[in-house]
């Protein structure tokens, strides 16, 4: 894929987004846009820099590790970045992935409904398996704070 061709994927998936968050949270629409606008900024920046850094590293991980420079208490950057994100919300962020990967599911239907019924007893695992281990993580950290 072209970057010129994730850069519009990442912005229609940017408008997407603001509109459920309009329709999701209390913020309006042009209070959203700048922390939208970092996102894909910081999306684009670590897909880009997925590809063009040899040794195989994946984009998303680019994404994180800015992510956290520029959000580092310490940082000037740090305030500004929180401030304009937290007014998008993350569940609002997740419906466009997710409808894009419900159509990319369905472009490969034939292909989804050949893998017999062991990929259902295996997502079935996966999934359960993933949310008891994130809750252990969360009971056991939440418990060493004194959160609960």
């Amino acid at each position: 894929m072209k970057m010129t061709e994730t850069l519009e994927a990442l912005v229609v998936c940017g408008i997407m987004s603001l509109v459920a968050n309009v329709v999701g949270t209390k913020f309006a629409f042009v209070e959203a846009i700048p922390g939208m606008l970092i996102l894909i900024a910081l999306a684009f920046v670590g897909i880009w820099l997925g590809k063009v850094i040899p040794g195989g590293i994946p984009g998303v991980a680019y994404v994180v590790t800015i992510g956290c420079i520029l959000t580092y208490p310490a940082l000037p950057t740090a305030a500004f970045i929180n401030a304009a994100v937290s007014k998008v919300g993350f569940l609002q962020l997740c419906t466009p992935i997710l409808a894009y990967a419900g159509i990319a599911i369905c472009k490969d239907l034939d292909v989804f409904a050949k893998s017999s019924w062991r990929i259902i007893a295996v997502s079935c695992v996966v999934f359960i398996g993933t949310y008891i281990g994130s809750a252990i993580i969360a009971q056991v950290i939440l418990k060493s704070i004194g959160q609960i």
